[in-house]
């Protein structure tokens, strides 16, 4: 009896927080197909009398998404791919290795998600600057990955406790050298750690708009968010192109999930260890 009340409440507290975590997506979708006169109109009309594409049409078409996708698609891929590699030998490192300084290297990487961003943009851009990174995306793509490498590395260094000694110990005997058992038999076994690990440096780098406000100046090299921040202006928000270029965003991010969900749940499942 207990199982049968328990389940209904279950379900009912899961469909709760799904359709709170779906209700902004789904009104930003109806905001996106709205004519412009539905949208500012009071009271609030929650359907559209008729379904309209010009806010995506006007996205794609007049205001340069295209570039700003490929842009956003280089940094976030470039991002995620350097990233995870250098977390998985960091976190090789601090799994398998003994060296001195090894537990103020983990208090330092917990350091850093402890600093405001905002205390590191003008040494940073000062820098930046006269290495000539700025305006660049090379530029921002050292910078998200400076940024994710300590957090990834924590990350992944989780997975590498679930993975035995004992298995690198026979590929060695085996005759494999310590790199070698690393390319395959560790990281093989990774896998699920690796893509989630890669999902959240490039959700990150895709999501990201305070260096690349500041960091970015010419048109050709803003990316999806900046896009975004173009439509607010001093005296109107145009809350059509907002929300259909918001949607548009939306996309490559959900795509990816559903690829790759499998690995994330099981990446995240078993990365869950008590070091």
């Amino acid at each position: 009896m207990k199982r049968r009340m328990h389940f209904p409440f279950s379900a009912i507290l899961r469909l709760f927080f799904l359709a709170f975590a779906l209700a902004p997506i789904v009104w930003l979708f109806i905001t996106s197909i709205k004519p412009v006169q539905e949208i500012i109109t009071f009271p609030v009309q929650y359907l559209p009398s008729r379904v309209v594409a010009d806010n995506y049409a006007s996205a794609i078409l007049r205001n340069n998404f295209l570039t700003y996708f490929k842009n956003s698609m280089i940094i976030s891929v470039s991002t995620a791919v350097t990233t995870t590699a250098l977390a998985v030998f960091s976190g090789y490192a601090l799994t398998r290795f003994q060296f001195r300084g090894k537990s103020i290297s983990l208090l330092l990487f917990l350091a850093t998600q402890m600093v405001p961003v905002a205390v590191i943009i003008v040494p940073l851009f000062i820098i930046f600057s006269r290495l000539g990174l700025t305006d660049s995306l090379f530029g921002l793509i050292l910078v998200y990955t400076a940024l994710n490498i300590p957090f990834c590395t924590l990350v992944i260094r989780g997975f590498f406790f679930r993975i035995p000694v004992a298995l690198e110990e026979a590929a060695h005997i085996d005759g494999c050298t310590r790199l070698q058992g690393i390319v395959r038999i560790v990281l093989p076994i990774m896998r699920p750690g690796i893509v989630s690990t890669a999902v959240f440096a490039f959700i990150g780098a895709w999501n990201e708009l305070f260096f690349n406000s500041i960091f970015i100046n010419s048109e050709a090299n803003r990316t999806v968010p900046a896009a975004v921040s173009m439509f607010v202006g001093k005296y109107n928000i145009d809350w059509g192109m907002i929300a259909a270029t918001g949607i548009l965003a939306l996309l490559p991010v959900a795509i990816l999930f559903m690829i790759i969900q499998k690995y994330l749940v099981s990446g995240l499942s078993s990365g869950a260890v008590k070091d």
